[in-house]
């Protein structure tokens, strides 16, 4: 079976028009790159964003476009009446800017789009003593390394970034056997699996976002933890300050943070209510260049870093 990319050139003003004219067509499968909406995305979650990849940001300035993927043999039929909705779009809306509505066409082999993405991905030796494992994948022989077994078909931390390596090489000096741990942001759980792995007793994986709750708790469980040792939940910290005195209850030995330097300065005033008094904070996701805006911060909420962690422009402090 063939396909066919067919990319659609438009407008920031008519791309959403564009868009719902061909759901409404039938024309279902498709993508959109536009700028204007890149720009906003990134404008509305700067929070959570310290940088942007400089060839992703070149690449979409000024771009406005729908790629739809058409299926032979009924491609051309396709591309007969994607042609013929183009065409009658600026008369049917004669206030709307769209652009050229050109059209480029290009085949794309047939595969397995939905898992051929899954062969660039192998077993990822990370320190000492961990292996990240796909969780699709059978490893016979770790090499005497602990697996941390993981759907890495998700964004929420795979393990590939300095950050969260630096994250896991720390956790393996830090848990010597039988710690509480809370991850703050623990998106995928790949922080508090680790840390299971390596001993601790048990690990609460708190996040803002509701998906990665059941993410966390479901790559966990591939990992053999179940309720009695990881705790998957939903909560902002920072903000609800009732739940944040509920999820810091019992204190914990070892706390971990792998977020952006921007949420780390507003999370270090609520991490002492976590720490128990020879607890430690392990935090990362920070840019060489904002090191000493999170380190201010740590010294103000009364944490003293007592070392760090440096790889590819991003740091890594402990801190108690």
């Amino acid at each position: 079976m063939q396909w066919i990319e067919a990319t659609v050139r438009t407008a920031p003003e008519g791309i959403d028009l564009l868009c719902a004219e061909l759901t409404e067509a039938g024309f279902d499968s498709f993508m959109v790159d536009d700028s204007e909406q890149f720009s906003q995305f990134l404008d509305s979650s700067k929070d959570y964003w310290d940088y942007v990849d400089e060839s992703l940001a070149e690449k979409m300035r000024n771009l406005s476009q729908v790629r739809l993927y058409l299926e032979e043999p009924s491609a051309q039929k396709q591309l007969a009446a994607l042609r013929a909705l183009l065409a009658a779009l600026p008369d049917r809306y004669p206030a709307c800017r769209f652009g050229p509505l050109t059209i480029a066409l290009d085949n794309v082999p047939d595969e397995d789009w939905e898992n051929s993405w899954k062969k660039h991905y192998r077993p990822l030796p990370i320190g000492d003593r961990l292996l990240v494992v796909p969780e699709w994948m059978t490893v016979d022989d770790t090499q005497g390394r602990l697996p941390v077994i993981l759907d890495l078909g998700l964004t929420f931390g795979t393990g590939e970034h300095a950050s969260t390596r630096m994250c896991l090489c720390a956790l393996e000096t830090l848990i010597k056997g039988g710690e509480r741990v809370a991850d703050l942001g623990s998106g995928s759980g790949i922080l508090s699996i680790a840390a299971l792995r390596l001993g601790a007793q048990s690990a609460v994986g708190i996040d803002v976002d509701p998906a990665a709750e059941h993410i966390a708790r479901e790559n966990a469980a591939r990992n053999g933890f179940g309720a009695d040792r990881f705790t998957a939940v939903t909560g902002n910290v920072i903000t609800d300050r009732a739940r944040m005195r509920e999820l810091a209850a019992g204190r914990y030995d070892v706390v971990c943070a792998n977020i952006v330097a921007g949420v780390l300065v507003q999370l270090m005033p609520v991490v002492p209510n976590f720490l128990k008094p020879d607890g430690v904070f392990l935090c990362s996701g920070i840019l060489a260049e904002r090191e000493r805006e999170v380190r201010d911060a740590a010294a103000k909420a009364g944490l003293a870093v007592f070392a760090d962690r440096r790889e590819d422009g991003w740091c890594c402090l402990l801190a108690k």
